[in-house]
């Protein structure tokens, strides 16, 4: 894992693609997409699905600041 100096990132992608990157090492979790639809219905999307040890679906939320956005 690569040291970080704290930041507050210009936009909630680049939290998110640092935390992809790292994702494994951080939470065990193997990453099987990124920005994924949530469908018609929900109108919504994931920042990031994976994979815990155990084969169980984790879903993974990044945020930019404390309030969100």
């Amino acid at each position: 894992m690569t040291v970080v100096a704290p930041r507050l990132a210009d936009q909630e992608e680049n939290v998110a693609g640092l935390g992809e990157v790292h994702v494994g090492a951080m939470l065990g979790v193997r990453l099987l997409a990124s920005e994924s639809s949530t469908g018609p219905v929900h109108d919504g999307r994931i920042d990031s699905l994976g994979l815990d040890e155990n084969g169980a679906p984790v879903i993974v939320e990044f945020e930019r600041g404390a309030e969100g956005g």
